[in-house]
């Protein structure tokens, strides 16, 4: 049975429920459509820092933040678009805004949409109309984001998307990838590496893309925790990110529409014509060992 009932905490937050299993989401709009929590049998699937949530001066670490319109960051923060300067800050703003509910359903997994329009506090930064309707669809041991991107301006609207998943990790020795990829872009080198599997985890922080991908899924397996993650996506990701802090309980495996500064270079970069919609799915399943 599904459900879905709405939990005052700091910030209103919904709680979504397949009671079969048992499994559960939370999602708090009001900060960023950011979804808090994924818990299969009592066991969190996803970290989260809830002290530093708990400022809304700082940024969100942890839970499935969203990147919209760019992904990673840009030089200064600037991109120029018909012959104007803009400033987006990383991730863009997606992630810190306030995002309205639409609507919610339990017929066959526990569902609940948000929304994002253009407004005031995006258009400095991003001169389109816009409306982001994203879709949050809890069933089993899935956990799944269904992103409508609707270009409401007079001219086509570029743009990236992109999720950021922090996973909960206790030895990250003790994981094992499965990734569609053979090389990566170190992000703070700007190296590219051929890829054998894994990850030096000595280092104090891995932040690499993998941005010539093979296929539409990767596995990550713990093998200290005895579970297993599979990520799914839609075409329409090019680029998967794995970044991880050392003495951190957390890794990310992040997949974005397009690499770093692309609303500067073009590379990958997505475009949605006026009145129309761009749709795309990520989808979260775990396995237990």
């Amino acid at each position: 049975m599904f459900a879905i009932a709405l939990k005052a905490d700091r910030y209103p937050t919904y709680v979504l429920r397949d009671s079969e299993l048992p499994s559960r989401a939370e999602v708090v709009p009001e900060r960023g459509g950011l979804i808090t929590r994924w818990q299969i049998n009592d066991q969190d699937i996803l970290y989260f820092d809830a002290e530093r949530f708990a400022n809304p001066e700082l940024s969100v670490r942890g839970g499935v933040p969203i990147l919209f319109p760019i992904c990673g960051n840009l030089p200064d923060n600037t991109y120029s678009f018909n012959g104007q300067t803009y400033t987006l800050k990383q991730h863009g703003f997606a992630r810190d805004l306030p995002w309205q509910t639409l609507g919610q359903d339990v017929t066959d997994a526990a569902e609940l949409t948000l929304a994002l329009d253009s407004s005031e506090a995006t258009r400095p930064g991003y001169p389109f109309e816009f409306r982001l309707r994203f879709t949050y669809r809890l069933f089993g041991h899935t956990l799944e984001i269904h992103q409508q991107i609707t270009n409401l301006s007079d001219q086509p609207m570029p743009f990236s998307t992109g999720l950021h998943p922090y996973f909960e990790v206790k030895d990250k020795a003790q994981l094992s990838f499965d990734l569609p990829a053979s090389q990566y872009l170190d992000q703070n080198t700007g190296e590219v590496s051929a890829y054998d599997g894994g990850f030096d985890f000595s280092r104090d922080e891995i932040d690499v893309a993998f941005k010539f991908l093979s296929g539409t899924r990767a596995t990550v397996t713990d093998g200290d925790l005895k579970r297993r993650l599979t990520v799914s996506w839609s075409q329409a990701y090019s680029t998967l990110v794995f970044w991880a802090i050392k003495g951190k309980d957390y890794y990310c495996l992040e997949p974005w529409s397009a690499p770093r500064n692309a609303l500067n270079t073009g590379e990958q970069l997505l475009a949605v014509e006026p009145q129309q919609t761009f749709e795309a799915t990520v989808k979260f399943e775990a396995e237990f060992l």
